[in-house]
């Protein structure tokens, strides 16, 4: 993380959102994940300072019963750190999180931000291509996000979603994931469809 680009406190404030009683995924430990790309990869992203406040915020409001947790997590960034961060940078930061909506990159002329987005869209599924241990971890924490959900319509809606992004000629925009995560990220949507016809 860049030395004072962020306020403690704001820090502080993230961290206690992150750990409220209904993520069980959408936690601190995925910051903490993206953090890591993000760091590894900040030589290969035009404005690295975008995406990690990107990265810090996305998640910031976090309803699952709500459709709008994107364009909130961007106006709190905006507003949050309208006095400690150049306009230009948060209006970047702010596409790159609206982009997490349907995880498509945005209409946009400028070729530099649409190449960080690939990368931070890249980043937020990077979890699909991990060793089976950890997707299936994935999976159930979703799933106790979604306790709410009667267990048939859960089926459905989540079916319908890995299906989705399992039928996408490229799960991953940049090169750098696709090589790396795609194979395995298909194997484990796979088997993660097939059981959930079986349940």
């Amino acid at each position: 993380m860049s030395d004072g680009l962020v306020p403690v406190e704001i820090i502080d404030d993230l961290k206690h959102r992150h750990a409220e009683v209904h993520r069980h995924y959408h936690t601190w430990a995925h910051i903490e994940a993206l953090m890591s790309w993000q760091e590894k990869l900040a030589g290969q992203l035009n404005d690295p300072t975008s995406v990690e406040l990107a990265v810090l915020f996305h998640d910031a409001i976090y309803d699952p019963r709500a459709t709008d947790n994107e364009a909130r997590s961007a106006a709190l960034m905006m507003s949050t750190l309208e006095s400690f961060v150049p306009r230009t940078t948060l209006d970047r930061a702010n596409t790159l999180i609206l982009a997490t909506a349907g995880h498509q990159l945005p209409n946009t002329a400028d070729h530099m931000l649409k190449a960080d987005c690939a990368f931070f869209l890249d980043m937020d599924l990077s979890i699909l291509g991990t060793a089976p241990t950890l997707f299936d971890a994935y999976e159930e924490a979703i799933r106790n996000e979604y306790a709410f959900v009667p267990a048939e319509d859960y089926r459905k809606g989540r079916g319908a979603l890995l299906r989705d992004f399992h039928a996408r000629e490229r799960l991953y925009f940049t090169d750098y994931f696709h090589d790396r995560l795609d194979q395995q990220a298909r194997t484990n949507l796979t088997r993660s469809i097939e059981k959930l016809k079986l349940a």
